[in-house]
């Protein structure tokens, strides 16, 4: 299983939310490039990027910075969410290096949209769904749906998604573990990959996540957690390691 180091932009620093309010930040540096290269540095093989103004704004705000830890670290897969509305914006971020874009409230909001990329771009769309009690949320999560997280997750699973990545809003952002049994069953009702996401605190969440009985969970998200200093990233990579192995 993949750790995955969390880099959350908003006006061009590193931030993190609590519980996805744009209100509720903690920046922990303006030079998200370096903060990559402390990830890599780590044994990071994956990074997640996240445009917060994207997100709100519908389109990307934070690219420059994207291009540039794309272009500082050109081998490592990266992976981007936030603002990703349409085709145009996809094919900018794969020219600038990104390997996988993440859509988010557009996959709820227009399904057909992620059919579209699949076959445009394929093996490179991610799609990013978050659930409260099984159910997804949408729109910074203040709307919950009433579409269930496994169903839509089976949809996009025929548009050929490369992975899924799944937050359980409840829990991101604010340091109580992840829902490792949702996320278990998750990535037992489908056939692609799930990767983890929110409330991962310290080592022991990455052991529960490995030892889920599932093969399926191929990477988790972690922010808060290593930015603090609960988890120490290249302790936790090691340990998945041996748990995978």
């Amino acid at each position: 299983m993949l750790l995955i180091p969390a880099i959350d932009l908003k006006d061009g620093h590193c931030v993190r939310l609590r519980q996805g309010r744009m209100e509720d930040e903690t920046i922990f540096s303006n030079d998200p490039v370096e903060v990559a290269g402390r990830w890599v540095e780590a044994g990071a093989r994956r990074l997640h990027l996240v445009d917060l103004n994207g997100a709100f704004a519908g389109e990307p705000v934070n690219g420059g910075v994207i291009q540039a830890i794309a272009k500082a670290y050109p081998d490592l897969p990266i992976q981007v969410g936030g603002g990703i509305r349409d085709e145009k914006t996809i094919q900018a971020y794969l020219e600038a290096g990104v390997d996988f874009v993440i859509i988010g409230t557009q996959a709820v909001k227009e399904p057909e949209f992620v059919a579209r990329a699949c076959a445009a771009f394929p093996g490179h769309v991610i799609v990013g769904l978050d659930a409260k009690e099984g159910m997804v949320a949408i729109d910074g999560w203040a709307t919950v749906t009433d579409q269930e997280v496994t169903e839509l997750s089976r949809r996009f699973e025929q548009d050929g998604v490369s992975a899924i990545v799944y937050t359980d809003i409840g829990r991101d952002g604010m340091m109580t573990g992840p829902n490792v049994e949702a996320t278990a069953a998750l990535a037992n009702a489908v056939n692609i990959p799930i990767v983890a996401s929110g409330g991962i605190t310290d080592i022991g969440d990455i052991e529960a996540l490995c030892k889920a009985e599932t093969a399926n969970i191929m990477g988790a998200i972690t922010g808060r957690a290593i930015y603090e200093g609960t988890l120490d990233f290249a302790a936790g990579q090691s340990l998945a390691d041996s748990l995978s192995s």
